[in-house]
C-alpha cells in the first residue's frame, strides 16, 4: 500500500495523523506504546506498520478477536478504544499509543458473562462464532450509549458487522435480552 494509499485510509477513519507522520520519520524502527487493554497497562516496542489486530492477537495473546477481511468491512475485529467502536484491522498499534481499549475479553467480571455475553448465548445469538466478538463488542457500546434501543437502532448499530450464518433476528434478540437485563 502506497503512503498516500495509507493517509487516506487513515482519515477516512477519522484517525489523528500524527502516528501516520511518526511511521514515516521513524523509517520503520520499533517504537514503544502504552496502552491500558482490559483494565491492564501494557508497555510494548512495535513495528510501526503493525496492525491493533495484530498487536492484541499476538503481542498480547488476546485471541477472542478475529481477523476476517482486513479491510473493515466484516468487523469481526471490532474493539473499543477510549470507548469508541473501532475495526482493529484498520487501525495501526502506534496509533492506540495511550488508548484505554477494551477486548471481548475484557467485558467478561469475576468470571461472570456481561449482560450483552449472556444475551448472545441465551438467544443464539452465533452460529459458527467467528462474527461474536465483534457483533458483542458493537451491541455493547450501542447499549453504553441507548439502555433501551429499538429494533431499528439495533440494526442501525450492527449494520457494519457481518455475519454470513444467522439471518440476524437472533442476534437482535440478544441485543434487546442484554438491555432488559441490564435496566
Amino acid at each position: 500500500m502506497a503512503p498516500y494509499d495509507v493517509l487516506f485510509a487513515l482519515s477516512s477513519q477519522g484517525i489523528c495523523f500524527k502516528s501516520f507522520w511518526q511511521v514515516l520519520i521513524t523509517g520503520g524502527r520499533r517504537m514503544k506504546i502504552t496502552t491500558v487493554v482490559n483494565g491492564q497497562t501494557h508497555e510494548s516496542d512495535v513495528e510501526p506498520r503493525l496492525l491493533l489486530v495484530q498487536y492484541l492477537r499476538e503481542d498480547l495473546r488476546l485471541t477472542g478477536t478475529h481477523i476476517g477481511c482486513e479491510t473493515s468491512l466484516c468487523g469481526a475485529c471490532t474493539e473499543l478504544v477510549n470507548g469508541k467502536s473501532v475495526k482493529s484491522c484498520t487501525m495501526l498499534a502506534v496509533q492506540a499509543d495511550g488508548a484505554e481499549i477494551t477486548t471481548i475479553e475484557g467485558l467478561a467480571k469475576d468470571g461472570e458473562l456481561d449482560p450483552t455475553q449472556e444475551g448472545f448465548w441465551e438467544e443464539h445469538g452465533l452460529q459458527c462464532g467467528f462474527c461474536t466478538p465483534g457483533m458483542i463488542i458493537s451491541s455493547y457500546q450501542l447499549l453504553q450509549r441507548n439502555s433501551s434501543p429499538s429494533e431499528a437502532e439495533i440494526r442501525h448499530a450492527l449494520e457494519g458487522n457481518l455475519c454470513r450464518c444467522t439471518g440476524y433476528q437472533h442476534i437482535v434478540n440478544a441485543v434487546q435480552y442484554a438491555a432488559q437485563k441490564m435496566q
